[in-house]
């Protein structure tokens, strides 16, 4: 990987405090439209449609946060299914090893129909720290309390004392062109196209994990206020949106999330042979609206880039995990965004990313942890691995 020192010009680093802030000056003048990163101008999350500045938490959770999503959904993910018109769970019971495990059953009906899915939720014999609700686009999780893989180390979180929760994405929206077949058709009529603005499967993906912490929040085993969403590659593209949307989830981790994840769109393929808007929505045109395809070969024209999605998640936590030799997910670009996001958390008193510096690279394989934003770096290529797992279940994921 070409190493080169590439930096954010957002915000007054705090090298010696470990922290980032905004100067106060800056926040009392008149927004700029653009911040820059790495050289390039980017949409600034602290200035709203109508170029004043937003300087408060009120400003930004008043009115500058609902623009934001709105053009996310508008440009990028589309628009979300609505609420069921009816949802009920089943829940089935068992222990094994000294783990418990429920296969929950939610039953979703739309205007269309009506489908199930099962997911299997770990819990530990004490009560958890916390819950990780995965999305599992490799269909990988099975209903075994012992199981143990890298990408979903089961035995390994429970003893962590997490709970773990899985949802295989292809119940909600299967990954190719019949994505419309899991709950997509409940809300549209199957016989139609569906509308240019609609979301896709990721937003599907999306929507179905806020289904499954529908039921969470009904779990008397379980902390509503304490559940992750997580997802690596196309999962992570899903769980930010996600925890973007849904604020009932206390924190979002994306893994090698890539284009239209944690990566800079308007970096392009980052001179490195990252994913563009371009290759992405050609290669998967199942996965986004075609109005995010029209940005194709115009990213500088979105409304929209990936820092200001990391910066929806503020003042909850977001963390952001790389590979180093994974060129197609830009970990260049994934980190610029990360740190690009810091204006936002800022205004909550929480800027401060656990990063020595802003400069590009940070060290490897060393998780770095501010009080509401998470990095790191892995060493090797893409995939969700041992090494990632640890930093994410060192320390209390849901502490300051």
């Amino acid at each position: 990987m070409t190493r080169r020192l590439t930096s954010v010009v957002v915000v007054t680093a705090l090298c010696g405090g470990g922290g980032v802030a905004l100067e106060a000056e800056a926040l009392a003048a008149p927004a700029p439209p653009t911040v820059v990163i790495d050289g390039v101008d980017y949409p600034n999350p602290l200035r709203r449609d109508d170029g004043t500045a937003v300087t408060t938490v009120a400003d930004w959770e008043g009115t500058r946060r609902a623009e934001v999503l709105a053009a996310f959904r508008e440009n990028v993910y589309g628009r979300s299914l609505p609420a069921p018109t009816a949802q009920t769970f089943a829940v089935a019971e068992s222990e094994a090893d000294g783990v418990r495990r429920k296969i929950v059953t939610i039953t979703i009906t739309g205007p269309q129909g009506t489908t199930s899915v099962e997911v299997p939720l770990f819990l530990p014999a004490e009560r958890p720290k916390g819950t990780f609700l995965m999305l599992d686009h490799r269909g990988a999780v099975g209903d075994d309390p012992g199981q143990s893989s890298d990408y979903a180390p089961v035995a390994t979180i429970v003893a962590a004392g997490y709970a773990f929760v899985a949802l295989d994405t292809g119940d909600i929206a299967p990954d190719g062109a019949d994505y419309r077949d899991g709950v997509i058709d409940l809300f549209h009529p199957a016989g139609e196209e569906l509308p240019a603005q609609a979301g896709r499967a990721v937003s599907a993906w999306a929507w179905g994990a806020s289904r499954v912490m529908d039921y969470l929040q009904t779990d008397p085993d379980l902390d509503p206020a304490k559940v992750a969403v997580i997802g690596h590659s196309r999962s992570g593209k899903a769980a930010l949106w996600a925890g973007a949307q849904d604020t009932r989830f206390a924190a979002a981790v994306a893994n090698d999330a890539g284009s239209t994840g944690t990566k800079l769109a308007r970096r392009g393929d980052g001179a490195g042979g990252g994913e563009t808007v371009a290759r992405i929505t050609e290669s998967f045109p199942h996965w986004f609206p075609p109005t995010y395809r029209a940005f194709a070969d115009r990213v500088d024209e979105l409304p929209v880039d990936q820092h200001q999605l990391l910066a929806l998640l503020a003042p909850r936590r977001v963390v952001v995990g790389s590979a180093a030799e994974d060129a197609n997910a830009d970990p260049e670009g994934e980190f610029l965004a990360y740190v690009a996001a810091v204006p936002v958390y800022a205004l909550y008193g929480l800027g401060d990313t656990g990063l020595p510096a802003t400069t590009w690279p940070p060290a490897a394989d060393q998780g770095f942890r501010g009080p509401a934003m998470s990095y790191h770096l892995r060493s090797g290529g893409h995939g969700l691995t041992a090494a990632d797992w640890a930093v994410y279940l060192d320390g209390d994921l849901f502490a300051g």
